[in-house]
């Protein structure tokens, strides 16, 4: 946004500018962002400094890997709308990216779950439960759901009933499909769970549980800022819970006090601190992105619009930093003064204030450049996502967990795709088998 209010550009160093200018979207994922389109040969038209090329080989370098460590067969290639992993009813109000996310990490959770002998998994932060619904209805696991806001618990319900009532219709059109026990639909609980305090409801067994000696697995996908650390916390200050699998996001809702950093390693390193604009940049989806470059469609124009409509934003009131723009729809279709006066309607301002066009054509001619700056920042959002997910390892570790990142989801389809898995006792070789593709 600060693009041309801040000079961004003029923040380069002059040997990074002459690299980047007048590179097209497909060369930036190509060249800078290291991902070429298929059976394209990698070219650089000029010798690029050393700095950025050192730049692009330690982002990479110090990441996690985000590519899982198997080969998977693509389960949508018979239809893009329907895993071929799934069955019909619990593909049914799952969109696709969901349905590959609730398969992977439910398998993922029911392996973890025989190998540390948990007896109930909690999914935190459930929304309308559609990990909670296959982990119990369609792997048998005995899942408790808690879920803040009463709306989704109660569409999570309905949901539970209805497929309910497809599994019946299917056992009877399939009768030689013999269900090997009772099933157990998800214990749906209405409750905000505290960051900063233990949650007494997420400790409770289920009734058709051990009273005694239950334990607990707590899983949450894509749990979001400050909900992701208190599962970490009950992790490692309850004895009834065995053993975590978390999947974060949303790190720019991580609290300054608490949220980050947790382990007296990170805590030590110099400049460990990440202001918000880093934390929101690492929830930014980098091969989606890379992808868009490759097609070079003209929706990367908002990129440009929105940096100009800042500049008059600015000029106009000059304490509103950074405002809200709800989504402005066919961005690439309207001119750019048509798109700044929208925008200063979204944000309560005049949409008739005077323009100065001939700034606005000069704005709109850099938007190569403006694409070239919002690329090199992405390169570090990989680097980012580490560095708060290292923390977060290291913090089990330092409690005396067994504790790994593994990469669960395609990135493709689910960018946040690491997990966080963690046992109070050692797994040993018996850790491999979470890693493995699914039989």
């Amino acid at each position: 946004m600060e693009f041309f209010t801040d000079n961004l550009w003029g923040t380069l160093p002059c040997s990074w500018q002459e690299a980047l200018d007048g590179l097209n979207p497909p060369q930036l994922a190509t060249l800078l962002l290291g991902m070429p389109g298929e059976g394209e040969v990698v070219r650089y038209r000029s010798v690029w400094p050393l700095t950025l090329l050192a730049l692009k080989s330690t982002a990479y370098a110090l990441a996690f890997t985000r590519t899982p460590g198997f080969q998977t067969p693509s389960e949508f290639l018979e239809n893009p709308s329907q895993s071929s992993r799934l069955t019909a009813p619990f593909r049914k109000h799952v969109r696709p990216k969901k349905q590959h996310e609730i398969r992977r990490l439910g398998e993922l959770v029911k392996k973890l779950s025989d190998l540390t002998g948990c007896t109930q998994v909690v999914d935190v932060g459930s929304g309308q439960g559609h990990l909670s619904r296959f982990m119990s209805l369609g792997l048998g696991l005995m899942v408790k759901s808690i879920e803040g806001d009463q709306r989704l618990v109660e569409r999570a319900q309905r949901l539970d009933q209805e497929l309910l009532q497809a599994l019946e219709k299917e056992e009877k059109r399939n009768p030689q499909v013999v269900q090997t026990g009772p099933r157990h639909s998800p214990h749906h609980v209405v409750r905000w769970v505290d960051p900063m305090a233990l949650c007494e409801e997420l400790l409770l067994p289920l009734e058709n549980s051990p009273q005694s000696g239950a334990r607990l697995l707590l899983t949450g996908l894509h749990a979001c800022g400050d909900l992701s650390v208190a599962l970490l916390r009950h992790f490692c200050c309850c004895p009834e819970v065995a053993a975590l699998a978390s999947v974060g996001c949303c790190y720019m809702k991580l609290s300054d006090a608490g949220g980050y950093p947790l382990s007296q390693w990170v805590a030590g390193l110099p400049g460990y601190e990440l202001p918000y604009r880093l934390r929101e940049g690492a929830c930014h989806a980098l091969e989606e992105y890379a992808e868009r470059l490759q097609k070079a469609g003209p929706g990367l124009r908002t990129h440009c619009y929105r940096a100009a409509l800042e500049t008059v934003i600015r000029h106009a009131r000059p304490e509103l930093r950074r405002p809200g723009v709800q989504g402005i729809p066919r961005v690439h279709e309207l001119k750019i003064e048509e798109y700044v006066q929208r925008g200063l309607q979204r944000v309560g301002l005049d949409p008739q204030l005077p323009l100065n066009l001939a700034a606005l054509r000069a704005h709109q001619a850099q938007e190569n450049r403006v694409v070239a700056f919002f690329s090199l920042a992405l390169l570090l959002a990989p680097l980012v996502e580490t560095l708060i997910l290292l923390d977060r390892l290291l913090y089990l570790q330092e409690q005396g967990f067994h504790a790994e990142l593994l990469p669960i989801f395609s990135p493709e389809l689910s960018p946040r795709n690491l997990v966080l898995v963690a046992t109070k006792r050692p797994l040993g070789e018996a850790f491999s088998v979470l890693e493995t593709e699914d039989s």
